[in-house]
């Protein structure tokens, strides 16, 4: 029986003296070891600048890499397009009704445009519905916010600012961020209604849900907003003062059951409660 023996080719690589050809080094191998140890040598120098690259900061110097802070202005500045492209329908459409109306032209059915709102909006007007959206809103900024999606901590921190009281009466609705980003305060049918700080009204005018509102910004990313006025006595423009009288308490709108002021303050762009910082 004749076996076949397969003559494998070695190689040398020496490294030597060129002048006294000593020998300083040597290593033998096969062509078949030299082309693995090459496949694995790359394969660990991949690996090697994988890791570096993921698990340490040097991927933020990476070229178009989004940072944490990049990724947390790219969420805000989508909410805040959502909430403009609103209200900017909502304009339009205010627009648009009264050109028509001042051409003679028949004017938008609110009646039918109202229902159809309410149609599609009832369930996530539903207090518990609310409640669980915004649970379910909350745990997933907490989990972004785990995994480094944000590297900015909400600060509601104004403690320091002294505010004037819009209206001295009893609180008979307290804040609830969910359902009720607010608080109402009865007082007498015609009660002045005046400016919590300095600042410039920014909306002035009215809303069916609502009655007679006005909206003024304060310095600071501060707003308040002041709601279901019988009269209002500022229009756009404006600029206020602290205790400036604005309006006259109400009951105007389609959500108001009685006189009162339903006044809601916000702090870059998240809801407070305004009775942790004024005395109604």
């Amino acid at each position: 029986m004749l076996k076949l023996k397969i003559k494998t080719k070695h190689y040398r690589l020496s490294l030597s003296n060129d002048e006294t050809h000593e020998m300083i080094h040597m290593v033998r191998f096969s062509g078949i070891a030299f082309w693995v140890g090459l496949v694995l040598s790359v394969i660990v120098l991949f690996g090697a600048v994988y890791t570096v690259l993921v698990f340490t900061p040097l991927h933020f110097s990476i070229p178009g890499y989004p940072d944490a802070h990049f990724r947390s202005q790219a969420m805000s500045n989508a909410l805040k397009i959502d909430s403009l492209e609103s209200a900017v329908a909502r304009w339009e459409l205010y627009a648009r009704s009264i050109s028509e109306a001042l051409d003679g032209k028949r004017t938008i059915d609110y009646d039918s445009v109202l229902a159809l709102a309410n149609s599609r909006e009832g369930l996530e007007k539903d207090p518990v519905f609310i409640r669980q959206q915004d649970s379910i809103l909350k745990a997933k900024v907490s989990k972004e916010e785990q995994f480094g999606l944000s590297d900015t901590k909400r600060n509601l921190s104004i403690d320091g600012i002294h505010f004037f009281s819009p209206v001295k009466g009893i609180v008979t609705n307290g804040f609830d961020r969910a359902v009720h980003p607010a608080i109402d305060i009865t007082a007498p049918s015609g009660t002045v209604i005046k400016s919590v700080l300095e600042g410039t009204v920014i909306f002035s005018g009215w809303s069916d849900e609502y009655g007679y509102t006005i909206t003024i910004q304060h310095k600071g990313d501060l707003i308040s907003t002041y709601k279901h006025n019988r009269q209002l006595l500022k229009k756009v423009g404006d600029k206020v003062q602290a205790g400036t009288p604005i309006a006259h308490m109400g009951s105007t709108g389609s959500t108001s059951n009685g006189d009162h002021l339903h006044f809601e303050l916000w702090y870059k762009g998240e809801s407070v409660d305004p009775a942790k910082y004024i005395s109604f």
